[in-house]
């Protein structure tokens, strides 16, 4: 399911630090966490839904940006700012801290 790794990086999703394997997209990585629950999200996995568009940016001083969880490889230190309504669905056990203006 996971592209070979070698060792867990740390991202930050909303408000919480995880641990997720190296060389994985944002979506996979969140599926490492949360494995039940985004393997019943409604994910088309290849760009087509938009279901895992998430704000993100790779440490201070950084541009905030868009993007695809499907297509974003997991970086060191990157931090998820927003997420999709799906999710916010998906991820609503974890009881993360999810921000107002989405």
């Amino acid at each position: 399911m996971f592209r070979p790794y070698s060792k867990l990086i740390q991202i930050q999703v909303l408000d919480r630090v995880f641990e997720v394997p190296e060389n994985n997209p944002l979506l996979r990585a969140l599926q490492f966490v949360a494995a039940e629950r985004i393997a019943y999200g409604r994910f088309c996995w290849n760009e087509e839904c938009q279901y895992c568009r998430v704000s993100y940016d790779l440490g201070e001083g950084s541009a905030e940006r868009t993007a695809l969880g499907c297509k974003l490889v997991v970086q060191e230190g990157m931090r998820v700012k927003d997420v999709s309504l799906e999710l916010k669905y998906c991820l609503r056990e974890l009881g993360l801290k999810i921000p107002e203006k989405s």
